[in-house]
Order: C-alpha cells, then structure tokens, then sequence
C-alpha cells in the first residue's frame, strides 16, 4: 500500500509506485495524500487531501485486503502525518519504507519544518527503512537551531536512526562524485555500500522507483539487505533506460525489461 501524491506526468508519486510494484510483481494498493500540478521540470503547486479522507481510503482497503508492505512518498501536509501514523500504528509488523520527499528535483519545496517534526516523531519510529537523499538526510538530521552544525552522513545515519528506524539508506545522487554511492546503514554501523555508474542526464522519479522497489521486494519476504541491493540493480536499469517524453527532466523506464531487446548488463561496483 503506497500514501503518496499523484503526478500527472507518470514520473514520480503515485503513479511511479504502481509501475514499480507491478513490475517488481506485486500488486499495487494506492491512497493518495494529495494531487499535483506538475509536468517533467517540477511542481507548481499542491492540493493536500484532507486527512479524514487519507484515513477513509486506507481504512477501507485494509479492512478488505491484506497487505504485505507499506510506502510511503509525499505526505501532502502536515495534518496527513498524524492521520497515516494512526494507521500504521494498527500493523506494526508489517514492513515500511519511508521515502522522505521534501522537495522536488527542481527545488520546489514539498515540506516544511512541523511536517519534518512530525515525521520525526511520529513515522521515523514506525519505520522498517527510510530512503533519504544526501540533503533531505541532512534536513532529517539537522536541527534548524544549530545553525553551525554540519555532520557527516555517517553521523546523519546515526541521527535519524536515534529517532527510532531499524535502517537508513541514503543515496548519492546529489553528492559530487564521480560514481553514485548508496550505502545502508542500522544500529551497528554500515550494512552495505554500492556503487554504481553516474548516468548523464537529469531523472525524475528514481527516489520513487528505488523506495518502491524496496517495498515490493519486502513484501515477497525478501530480507532488508538484499532488498536494497536488488531494487537498486532494478533502479539502474530503468535509469539506464530511461527517456524523455517532454521538456524536462528524463523518467525512469520502469518496464525495460518488456520492451523485447536484450537486456544490458548492470554495472555494479560493490564495496
């Protein structure tokens, strides 16, 4: 089951999840916590569902159908937060990925300091493995007061893991380096590191795609640690393949492998 909000231009949100899920095959469950104005280059605006409405929706489906994982993307506002952590508080051993989206791949500010407080207290601990970027794991880690504090992601990890997760994966996309290194973390340090080609172009979407994929492979009772590993091959592939349909950015093409061509090699470099 995905809380997230919809994208008209089948990039990110909403509609990344489902093709993500089904491609991973599971079968997708949605409820969407807001809808967009957006295309390929970035959000212009917003309209956050009310929060009863989040809860009629999941509430709904749960009582009908049994559900193996949990996704969780753009929240909409900060009264939503509340609202999905009274849900997931009713299955707490189902699995949840936490996809933390404070803002778009343009810039576009999608959350606020009280909706951070509130992930903070209120979902981080619910969570099985958040997948933050480098900068919204500095934003999770960061207090606003401490202005001069500028810690390590090793020390992000350590932070956010505090505040009551069993894992943090935090990816590289956004640091300059000449590979993408996504490394995962829990309580005894580092679980993995992986490294993998930085691909030209700029995507919109992938942070769905990877969380996504993770949650789809959960639900298949894959444990953590491969789960990161495969939904990140699966990440590159549709990153790799990935093409633009309008003006803006490039989107992942999360069905490659139907597409009737040879499947390239992934190109991995595991620490």
């Amino acid at each position: 089951m995905c809380f997230a909000a919809t994208d008209p231009s089948g990039g990110a949100g909403l509609q990344a999840d489902i093709l993500t899920i089904a491609s991973m095959g599971c079968h997708p469950l949605s409820v969407v916590t807001a809808i967009t104005v957006q295309d390929t280059s970035g959000v212009d605006d917003v309209l956050a569902m009310d929060a009863d409405w989040v809860i009629d929706q999941a509430r709904a489906m749960l009582e009908d159908v049994p559900v193996a994982a949990f996704k969780i993307g753009l929240l909409g506002s900060v009264d939503n937060i509340p609202a999905i952590a009274e849900v997931l508080a009713d299955y707490p051993d189902v699995p949840l990925v936490l996809d933390p989206v404070l803002a778009s791949g343009r810039g576009d500010e999608l959350a606020d300091e009280d909706m951070l407080d509130a992930m903070r207290e209120l979902l981080i601990p619910q969570t099985t493995i958040i997948t933050p970027n480098s900068i919204e794991a500095r934003r999770l880690a960061i207090n606003e007061d401490d202005d001069n504090d500028d810690p390590s992601l090793e020390e992000c990890a350590k932070r956010i893991l505090a505040m009551g997760c069993e894992y943090v994966l935090i990816t590289g996309t956004h640091e300059q380096t000449a590979k993408v290194t996504n490394t995962l973390y829990n309580a005894g340090g580092v679980v993995r590191s992986d490294s993998w080609e930085r691909l030209p172009g700029i995507y919109h979407g992938s942070g769905c795609t990877l969380a996504s994929a993770i949650a789809a492979l959960l639900a298949q009772n894959v444990d953590v640690p491969e789960a990161v590993k495969e939904a990140q091959e699966y990440t590159w592939q549709t990153l790799n393949a990935g093409f633009r349909p309008g003006m803006g950015q490039h989107i992942p093409d999360r069905l490659f492998w139907a597409r009737g061509e040879e499947d390239e090699e992934d190109t991995p470099l595991i620490n």
